[in-house]
């Protein structure tokens, strides 16, 4: 029986997987339709990725961190919610003793650090600038046929190509789709007043505003509007562009002066209604593809490499079969008990923060009052971004850190 894995996509979820894959012994095939030029120096695609503790950890147990370039690691020093002229609440690190919630590395630098990684690993092959014609599985195989007819075979196949994952759809798995109808903008800009490294999430009558802080007068802006505003956003020259997004922040930042290029996205949300198949595992986005409100994406992408990592290394360890079917399971089962609560609750912020309705307003006051006025729960927010445990995490471990969380309230501070 084969004991390779092949995976099916060269962004930064395939490519950590490969080096997890690798890590733990197993001989990995990675296959990506571009061309190895474009992958050892991908392109500034505009997405500032937001970092938790635990991400992190694992860029750097990959030997992907060592690789980012130092100046392209910002601090967020803490985060802000508002609604509209609500003042909102502010969280940070400093309950737990840190300077900082998480980091932000943008997406381009960390594709680069991972794909040097990639290069030295003898145990990765990567098939670049190639189409997939088809995928197939059954219980002994799995099989990919290339465009130019070429087969390969493995013992699991692995689509990490995306939220709109052609390998999925291949391979029969429905998603559920929410499009939110909105284009997220997203730009580097310098601004005159400094952001003193918050980041901002501002919800606003038909539009989200977001500021990643990126130096004390540089950050990305990220604006969600109705597609039509967005695409006239986009048709403006440089200066007016830059004016146009300091009038969407108010002029709270001051003067704003484009640094970048400009990209927008469709606002689109995924979940896979199955993470396994015989042979087949879904990772990254093509698994859960997540509203970027709360920031997870990448972070839950990070966390489908670790757990699927873990089955794929115990599958070949105890059956000589990475994509043994019991440890298959066990990927769902921790996968999506891991990022089911986020996703629903990311849906659920999503949903209330942009509804325009009457009785969405007063339902938005009030969640964030109630932040603002329990100190509890913005520490029980930054509990999980300041957590560095491996996934899954036991009962005793959990229950070590509500205790964290509640203690300062039991003593009374």
């Amino acid at each position: 029986m084969n004991e390779n894995v092949v995976i099916i996509g060269a962004g930064p979820a395939g490519l950590c997987l490969s080096l997890a894959l690798a890590a733990r012994g197993i001989d990995v095939d990675l296959v990506e339709r571009q061309e190895a030029e474009a992958l050892a120096a991908p392109a500034y695609d505009g997405r500032e990725i937001a970092l938790t503790h635990r991400s992190m950890r694992m860029l750097r147990e990959l030997g992907v961190w060592e690789r980012l370039p130092a100046d392209g690691i910002a601090p967020i020093r803490r985060a802000r919610v508002m609604d509209d002229a609500n003042p909102g609440f502010e969280v940070d690190g400093q309950a737990f003793g840190q300077d900082r919630v998480g980091v932000l590395v943008s997406n381009h630098h960390i594709r680069s650090a991972a794909w040097q990684a990639v290069a030295e690993q003898s145990r990765i092959r990567v098939h670049c600038g190639v189409a997939v014609e088809s995928v197939s599985t059954d219980v002994t195989q799995a099989r990919i046929r290339f465009a130019d007819r070429r087969l390969l075979d493995a013992a699991l196949l692995v689509a990490a190509d995306s939220r709109f994952s052609q390998t999925r759809r291949s391979m029969g798995i429905p998603v559920h789709m929410h499009d939110f109808g909105k284009t997220m903008v997203l730009a580097r800009m310098r601004h005159a007043v400094a952001n003193d490294g918050t980041a901002w999430e501002w919800f606003g009558r038909g539009h989200t505003r977001a500021v990643l802080p990126l130096g004390e007068h540089l950050a990305s802006t990220v604006l969600t509007l109705p597609g039509r505003e967005a695409q006239a956003l986009m048709e403006l020259s440089d200066e007016d562009f830059a004016n146009a997004v300091a009038a969407h922040y108010e002029g709270r930042l001051g003067k704003m002066e484009l640094a970048s290029t400009r990209h927008a996205y469709p606002l689109v949300a995924t979940w896979a209604h199955r993470f396994v198949a015989p042979r087949f595992a879904l990772a990254g986005d093509a698994a859960v593809g997540m509203h970027p409100v709360t920031a997870h994406g990448f972070n839950l992408g990070i966390a489908s490499v670790e757990h699927l990592a873990h089955a794929a290394g115990d599958g070949l360890n105890r059956h000589r079969d990475p994509g043994h079917a019991q440890m298959l399971a066990r990927y769902q089962r921790q996968h999506r008990a891991g990022s089911a609560l986020m996703f629903a609750g990311t849906q659920a912020v999503a949903g209330l923060f942009t509804d325009e309705r009457a009785f969405a307003q007063p339902l938005r006051k009030l969640a964030i009052g109630a932040v603002r006025a329990v100190p509890m729960l913005r520490r029980a927010l930054v509990a999980g971004l300041l957590d560095e445990s491996p996934r899954p995490v036991s009962l005793a471990h959990q229950l070590g850190r509500v205790f964290e969380v509640l203690r300062p309230r039991l003593s009374g501070s």
